[in-house]
């Protein structure tokens, strides 16, 4: 009978350990390790930036969810002379999701609306104001669409949409300066395909140089897979989704204010031609916020204050589209 050494019988267990192991590998342990692993590093980058009391995150059903009001706490609208007249309504209950299993794709996808969010729950579209870009254009610097270039944007990156919802455009500058972890290895935001979104230079510090980001405004990256950046050149942010999104129609969308009494959204505004002067946002602290600003030598405004129901604000506006009418209304998300 054949006798096995003491080092051959180590050898032999040691064996069917493994074997055991791999017996007992499931790929579904691996998968629900990333994303954890993903769901962790959405939520720290909302808990260390200091946003945490006002974006709450829940990881559920393979995305982690940014919950929000879309309603940053910093200057707004200020220096804006290309106004379109809407003013940022906060909107209770925004969930914007983000993939915990990102994988690129094959082919770029945009669309009029936003592309991600930032840490502080403000949502981020790309750069132009012009409705959807084709692929083609992508690869254009739209100058006729581009929200800088045409002074719609405040001091901080941002505007009110035509659903007088509030979102940035370029680098989200004052959120930036008010992160509390703010620096080059800092996440300002997440895109909707579940890549990061870094600032200006590599999360090392170093300086990005050129004809590295693609037509996306990112770049591979050694922990995610991928990554956005802001650029100070067009297209200042993400301009495309460079990873895979199951539906990009289902991705969240700010509703437009309605009438509270039932009937059609309120009217988008008017860009005044030519711009206006002297444009200010502020607030106090009963609740009012105004929106101020000449035009030709007239003042015009837009002004609403919460009501008594829940969304639902009364409004009182003499705008340049409404050639200075005075009107009002109670209006609800």
């Amino acid at each position: 009978m054949k006798m096995f050494t003491s080092s051959q019988a180590v050898s032999g267990a040691m064996t069917l350990s493994l074997l055991t192991a791999l017996s007992t590998f499931q790929p579904s342990a691996v998968v629900a390790h990333e994303d954890e692993l993903h769901c962790t590093a959405v939520k720290n980058s909302v808990k260390e930036a200091g946003f945490a009391d006002t974006v709450a995150v829940i990881c559920e059903d393979g995305h982690a969810i940014l919950n929000s009001n879309t309603y940053p706490d910093h200057t707004m609208m200020d220096g804006i002379i290309g106004t379109n007249e809407q003013v940022p309504v906060p909107s209770a209950g925004y969930a914007a999701p983000i993939p915990l299993l990102p994988e690129l794709g094959d082919t770029p996808q945009t669309r009029d609306a936003a592309l991600g969010i930032a840490v502080n729950g403000v949502p981020i579209f790309d750069y132009t104001g012009g409705g959807e870009m084709s692929l083609s254009d992508l690869y254009h610097h739209q100058t006729q669409h581009d929200t800088l270039i045409t002074q719609q944007l405040d001091v901080c990156g941002g505007h009110a949409g035509r659903g007088d919802d509030y979102h940035y455009h370029v680098a989200p500058v004052c959120m930036i300066e008010q992160m509390e972890n703010t620096g080059d290895a800092a996440i300002i935001g997440w895109a909707f395909d579940g890549f990061p979104i870094y600032g200006d230079k590599n999360p090392d510090g170093t300086n990005i140089t050129d004809d590295v980001l693609d037509v996306c405004n990112g770049q591979l990256d050694e922990t995610f897979g991928y990554r956005y950046h802001t650029s100070d050149n067009a297209p200042y942010i993400l301009q495309c989704l460079k990873g895979k999104v199951t539906d990009i129609r289902e991705l969240p969308r700010t509703p437009p204010l309605k009438p509270a009494q039932g009937g059609h959204g309120m009217a988008p505004g008017v860009p005044p031609r030519g711009g206006v002067e002297n444009l200010v946002f502020t607030q106090d602290e009963s609740g009012l916020r105004s929106m101020d600003y000449t035009y030709n030598g007239s003042a015009y405004y837009i002004r609403y204050r919460p009501t008594h129901t829940s969304n639902c604000y009364q409004f009182e506006t003499r705008t340049v589209t409404n050639n200075g009418t005075l009107q009002t209304g109670e209006f609800c998300r």
